[in-house]
């Protein structure tokens, strides 16, 4: 975007406006979850955090995509890199995600295995190409935003015969973690600012439901400080006048229908399957696997990989953080076991995790 265009999402006076607007409309509580790490960094590094009226109760929900990965996936991925032949491939930010007894995958490439950092999945794509004698195995993580890239490269590699190139699906779809959030009788909600990349894939149909079924309003908004405060003005209205609604409110980047056609290249590539989330367990239809005519690129199916949930970290409340039940600096283990330097969980891994950006932020 044009940066005099962005500005005006930036005001600062506008910014003063829609605050005070949103502390005449509250009436009571709003206790809003967003969830997608790139907002959660955005609401911090605004300082927004520490501008919102008290009323309102921010909560950073499982919208991180290295932070939902369960321990069980990252277990797998352990598996995969002391495999002979075998090279992994994968984003960095998933490098120091801990698993059994603490390992993860930097620890397994220090001890001889062959894991390397690729930028995307075209990368990973070529290093099959540059290495035709071993496998090399795509860690496949993310929400709809990546899964269409991960199908294109798959098509890619069919059409070029590159058959030594596999991918470990797990992708996670977000309209069933939210429907799991709002299920869960121990958590309240009051309104959701919903991923706006993912929204960009998805559009805004697939999130009927929460006004529908749920009587909760969300927003799919942008990533500036106007973007955020609009949303959360209209999520106030909302509560207020005692109607549930969601709403695009990103319509310069996402349209209501979102983008057909990274759709249709992922729902070709992949179908809905269960899949195991950390801190919310196993939920239907909530991930993607191979369709039968891909099954040749399925790493899972090729070497047999049983992915069984197993138990959390001990001591890691992350899950608890990612169901908006506890804040960051609730976790006992919360700048004292863990930091980014030394993390004991994800949260704190990824620099779009909800513990780092407190802990980066200094939010007391």
């Amino acid at each position: 975007m044009h940066e005099s265009l962005l500005r005006q999402f930036r005001d600062p006076a506008l910014c003063r406006d829609l605050l005070a607007r949103l502390r005449a409309e509250l009436d009571g509580e709003l206790r809003f979850m967003e969830v997608c790490g790139t907002h959660t960094v955005a609401i911090f590094h605004s300082g927004l955090r520490s501008l919102l009226p008290p009323q309102v109760v921010h909560l950073s929900g499982p919208g991180c995509p290295v932070c939902v990965t369960h321990e069980s996936e990252v277990n797998a991925f352990l598996d995969l890199a002391g495999r002979d032949g075998v090279i992994v491939a994968t984003f960095g930010d998933l490098m120091r995600v801990p698993g059994r007894k603490g390992a993860n995958l930097k620890s397994a490439q220090a001890a001889g295995a062959r894991v390397e950092v690729v930028y995307s999945p075209p990368d990973a794509l070529a290093l099959a190409r540059d290495n035709p004698g071993d496998t090399v195995v795509f860690l496949g993580v993310g929400f709809e935003t990546t899964a269409p890239t991960v199908a294109g490269t798959v098509l890619m590699a069919r059409e070029q015969g590159i058959a030594n190139f596999k991918v470990l699906a797990f992708h996670k779809l977000v309209p069933p973690a939210l429907a799991a959030l709002l299920s869960d009788q121990d958590g309240r909600i009051d309104a959701f600012i919903l991923p706006g990349h993912v929204s960009a894939v998805i559009g805004t149909q697939p999130y009927g439901f929460i006004a529908s079924r749920f009587g909760t309003s969300a927003t799919v908004t942008g990533f500036e400080p106007v973007d955020i405060l609009e949303s959360l003005l209209f999520l106030a209205t909302c509560q207020r006048e005692g109607r549930a609604e969601v709403k695009n409110l990103y319509r310069r980047v996402v349209a209501d229908d979102g983008n057909p056609k990274a759709r249709e290249i992922m729902n070709r590539i992949f179908r809905p399957s269960d899949a195991l989330w950390r801190g919310l367990g196993r939920i239907p239809d909530s991930g993607l696997t191979f369709r039968e005519e891909y099954a040749d690129f399925d790493a899972e199916r090729l070497f047999g990989l049983t992915i069984e949930e197993c138990p959390p970290l001990p001591g890691c409340r992350c899950g608890d953080v990612l169901r908006g039940r506890i804040r960051p600096d609730q976790c006992p283990l919360f700048k004292t076991a863990c930091t980014p330097a030394r993390p004991v969980g994800p949260c704190m891994v990824s620099t779009e995790g909800s513990c780092a950006a407190y802990f980066k932020y200094q939010v007391e």
